[in-house]
């Protein structure tokens, strides 16, 4: 094996003397790295990204789950099933009467039938106004607590008395489904960035063994020269680390604009229940935080690697 330039020349300058350790920047010199090289970096961005959208989509739900339950929490709705138009009308004014007198009643409305039609017109057309078609009386009822159990058994049996065949509904038990569904996207969103956190800690862990392979000749010679495993991890880890931090940096910003095109499309929805999923400065916060995550995984897992591949070298 040929002697490289820089031995030679350390050998004529310190004949005499036996070299000793090298300096960290001497030792940085004798493995160029060269600066964004291969793929690494452009695979780390592409993994920031996604990471970044995948948490983005993750806390939207997080929000909107949120907003939702405390939007319903104490909202109950009362609903009257009578054919007869004249009673059904005089069963709701009695029912709102039997709820104004609940303490735990903070408000109530009956719902005109006028709107309940413009509801029922798109599945039911122009038979969602018919007399042959008896549209049940509602009446929204917002608590001042939580609709728990003992206030839906209580409001049904103060209506019982007065108002046979009256039917107590707790809202939040309509959208449980919603819920349970709600949930389980979130759970892929976490599982998702999972496998994109074991993906690029293996990208990293490629990309070292790769380039201590490619320089296991000059290790070698480094060790002869006086080089310490210390030294020589750190060299690697700083092109490790910049590789990082540039797939980071591209991988938010690429993440993020993403995020922001989908949200500016769901904000043309004007649903008010998709307003409940917009990100606050909390949530921006977080998402700002993933590539120095990335570049923490990149260093603790390119050092890991390196060590390791010291040890069997020795």
């Amino acid at each position: 094996m040929s002697t490289p330039p820089f031995a030679a020349e350390l050998a004529d300058s310190t004949p005499a003397k036996a070299p000793g350790p090298l300096k960290g920047s001497a030792a940085a010199l004798l493995v160029p790295q060269a600066r964004l090289s291969g793929p690494i970096p452009w695979v780390i961005a592409i993994m920031i990204a996604l990471v970044v959208i995948a948490a983005a989509g993750g806390l939207a739900l997080n929000n909107l789950t949120g907003n939702a339950r405390a939007e319903l929490s104490g909202a109950v709705t009362i609903q009257i099933t009578e054919a007869n138009e004249t009673l059904r009308k005089q069963k709701a004014a009695t029912a709102a009467e039997v709820l104004t007198a609940q303490d735990i009643v903070a408000s109530l409305r009956v719902v005109p039938e006028e709107e309940l039609d413009e509801m029922l017109r798109p599945w039911l057309g122009d038979g969602a106004g018919s007399q042959d078609l008896p549209i049940p009386a509602l009446i929204d009822v917002q608590l001042s607590s939580a609709s728990g159990p003992a206030e839906i058994a209580r409001l049904q049996a103060a209506l019982d008395a007065e108002v046979p065949g009256a039917r107590v509904d707790a809202q939040s038990e309509w959208l449980q489904p919603v819920y349970s569904a709600l949930s389980s996207l979130q759970y892929l969103a976490l599982a998702l960035i999972a496998l994109l956190t074991f993906a690029c800690a293996a990208a990293v862990w490629l990309a070292a063994r790769s380039a201590f392979s490619n320089h296991r000749e000059t290790v070698e010679i480094m060790h002869l020269l006086g080089g310490t495993d210390a030294q020589i991890t750190r060299i690697f880890q700083r092109s490790v680390v910049r590789d990082a931090a540039f797939g980071g940096l591209v991988g938010l910003g690429l993440g993020a604009g993403a995020v922001w095109l989908l949200g500016r499309q769901f904000a043309a929805l004007d649903s008010g229940m998709v307003a409940g999923g917009v990100l606050g400065m909390s949530d921006w916060i977080i998402i700002a935080l993933i590539p120095l995550a990335g570049v923490a995984l990149a260093l603790v897992t390119g050092r890991y690697t390196i060590l390791m591949a010291l040890r069997r070298m020795l």
